[in-house]
Order: C-alpha cells, then structure tokens, then sequence
C-alpha cells in the first residue's frame, strides 16, 4: 500500500480497487455458474459444509491481510447467498 498525500490519491486508489474487487466477484460468478451445471439436487447446490470451509477460508485470509473476519465473513455470507439463490434457479429450470 502507498502513503497518499493527498484525499484525492486516498479515493484513486479505492476506486481502483474497487474496480479489482467488482472484476474479481464477476469471474467469481462465472465459476459459481459453471459449478451449479453440475449440480444435480439441493442438497449439491447448498452444501452446508462447503459453506462453512469458505466462511473458515476466508475469516483465515482476513487476518492473515488485516482485514475484519468479520466484516469478510459477512460480505461473503450475501455473496453465497445469492449465488445458491441463483443455482436453485438454475436447479428448478433443469428439472
């Protein structure tokens, strides 16, 4: 991370983050899209324990970065969310 000298650097660099970050979540669904063509029951699609591995994987990366777990585990608890919203969609339209 760079020391900015100015607020005008602070807000360049969130937004070129947050460009990162919107790109990242982007492929992130592509993967998840891919994934629940290969689901074939609810069950597959909301897989309690893969959840749960994700939220332990990334409240790790949170600290590990000096990020908030807390905050991360919420960001992606709306995000998987979404997503198994999405799959059991897709579920319902194959069957």
């Amino acid at each position: 991370m760079t020391q900015c000298s100015t607020l005008s650097e602070v807000r360049e660099n969130i937004d070129r983050i947050d460009d990162g970050i919107v790109r990242l979540i982007a492929e992130r669904a592509g993967y998840v899209k891919q994934a629940s063509s290969f689901k074939r029951n609810e069950a597959e699609v909301k897989a309690p324990d893969r959840v749960q591995a994700i939220y332990n994987k990334v409240r790790e990366k949170a600290a590990e970065y000096g990020a908030d777990p807390d905050m991360v585990e919420a960001l992606y608890k709306e995000m998987i969310a979404r997503n198994i919203a999405l799959e059991m969609d897709d579920l319902k339209k194959k069957q």
